[in-house]
């Protein structure tokens, strides 16, 4: 299966994935570890191996696969390393404005903030992994896990249509850019920001700010800038632009409503006689949180005019209208029980389930109703752990016999 799309082709993928080949490409010449490759097919989402210069791959049983670049002066031979990697100049980073050229899926107005903001582009590359891993987490128990493919876009054509899996992917991804971003400005690895320093004096309760606030608007305008300018730059008259924009806005919206404040007590003998406080983003963990409750609750839409301005309302007239920070789709999903490698999906064959589960992770859903395997395994756990002075834990191994329900 051929990775890479022809650019003409990844115009038209949305940024999502551009921003996917970014880190897949940096981590295939890295060493690092990739974006786990979830399956449909019995891997446990969050899966994947550590690649050595080399690639990782999803073969049609769902297992990954590596494929290696030869050259250990970071030099790539082979005709399918050096298109994947896209001669990449800086082994694991961006460093020059000719890798910008390479990044195939992004559209010229990005090519020119990636070559104006080289510094800021790792932390593109962690956000957009960090979206990956969050998304799997979340759909970890669904029959779409958020599996990843060895093609552009990533996720095959589940983010190409206007669906509610969709419409998660690109506020995650959002958010995640975000999110790595602001990280970058507050840890000093950034020249063009730092701390939020508006954020100062005292407060009405008492306390003083100080310390290194999170300069979460550096990370959302990067975000808009770098993010939207696709969608944008088609005029965002069109359903899926308009349905684009407002989700990124939507995840970019899960960190900004969830900032909160963290203290330090000053003071003799650990007395809070004053205390010194910032301000700083939720752990990602709960933007994702946030996501997937707005994509339980996600609102079917379709584009109307008010005036001359074209905007998205509920299909069903019934339903309340949205809010910056609601999901919204424009298509129905499919039931993602086959297995149909065209349009991404996996299917839920060889997927584990819970046997007593009467949701959406039990077996009589997540199989489809194509029943189930049940087999017996033997674990090994750590049980009767004792600390010793000074200073380790040590445990006994405890062998159990588990039933494990698998789908036919």
């Amino acid at each position: 299966m051929e990775r890479l799309a022809p650019r003409a082709a990844l115009a038209e993928r949305g940024w999502i994935a551009a921003a996917l080949e970014v880190v897949f490409k940096l981590y295939a010449g890295s060493g690092a570890s990739a974006p786990p490759a979830g399956s449909g097919q019995g891997n446990t989402p969050g899966e994947g191996k550590r690649p050595a210069k080399g690639e990782l791959r999803l073969s049609g049983s769902g297992e990954v696969s590596e494929e290696r670049c030869g050259g250990g002066d970071g030099a790539v031979r082979g005709r399918s390393c050096s298109r994947y990697l896209a001669k990449l100049s800086s082994v694991g980073s961006i460093s020059e404005e000719e890798t910008c050229e390479k990044l195939k899926g992004l559209i010229q107005r990005q090519v020119q903030m990636c070559k104006r903001n080289l510094e800021v582009m790792d932390s593109v590359r962690r956000g957009a992994q960090l979206a990956i891993e969050e998304c799997q987490y979340q759909f970890r128990n669904r029959r779409w896990n958020c599996s990843t493919l060895d093609t552009l876009p990533v996720f095959g054509k589940v983010v190409t249509q206007g669906t509610r899996e969709a419409a998660f992917v690109y506020a995650i991804s959002s958010a995640g850019v975000a999110f790595a971003v602001t990280r970058a400005c507050s840890s000093g690895e950034l020249d063009k920001c730092g701390c939020d320093r508006t954020v100062q004096g005292g407060s009405p309760q008492g306390f003083q700010w100080s310390g290194c606030s999170d300069n979460i608007a550096y990370g959302v305008a990067f975000s808009q800038s770098f993010v939207d300018v696709r969608e944008r730059s088609k005029g965002a008259s069109s359903n899926r632009a308009l349905m684009n924009l407002h989700n990124n806005e939507a995840g970019r919206k899960a960190i900004l409503n969830n900032m909160r404040v963290e203290c330090k007590c000053h003071g003799v003998s650990g007395s809070c006689e004053f205390k010194t406080c910032w301000k700083a983003m939720p752990p990602f963990r709960k933007v994702g949180n946030v996501l997937k409750e707005k994509f339980d609750g996600a609102t079917e839409v379709e584009q109307s005019e008010i005036g001359s301005t074209k905007v998205l309302v509920p299909k069903n007239s019934q339903f309340k209208p949205h809010t910056d920070e609601d999901l919204v789709y424009l298509d129905s999903s499919p039931d993602f029980c086959d297995h149909d490698l065209k349009n991404g999906v996996l299917g839920t064959s060889g997927r584990q389930c819970n046997k007593t589960s009467k949701a959406i992770d039990g077996c009589e859903l997540m199989c489809c109703g194509r029943g189930f395997h049940t087999d017996e395994v033997e674990v090994v756990e750590r049980c009767s752990c004792k600390f010793h002075w000074c200073c380790s834990v040590k445990c006994k191994p405890c062998h159990r016999v588990v039933e494990i329900h698998t789908c036919r």
